[in-house]
């Protein structure tokens, strides 16, 4: 008795498509350096796309920043001395 859709031995013949091989797009029809330059010009694109910030955006920014990390050192130097003299009471 045959098996009607095919076997793990005989496989259909709509499984045994052919296979083509064929590079990727771009990448595939460079070299190396050809992929290099188009990498980098892919590069120059997107920063020509970038919304930079003018000069007093950038002082602003710098500056919350700045203050930001100052609060930050404060507030971590508050909680590391409570602690110092939490352990400091605990052991001794």
């Amino acid at each position: 008795m045959t098996d009607a859709v095919g076997s793990i031995d005989m496989p259909d013949a709509e499984d045994e498509a052919p296979k083509k091989n064929r590079k990727g797009g771009k990448r595939g029809k460079k070299g190396p350096l050809g992929r290099l330059a188009l990498f980098y010009r892919q590069i120059v694109a997107e920063l020509r796309k970038v919304v930079w910030p003018t000069r007093s955006q950038l002082s602003t920014y710098t500056t919350v920043v700045i203050i930001f990390v100052v609060i930050m050192i404060g507030l971590v130097t508050v909680i590391d001395l409570g602690f110092q003299e939490a352990v400091k009471y605990v052991f001794g």
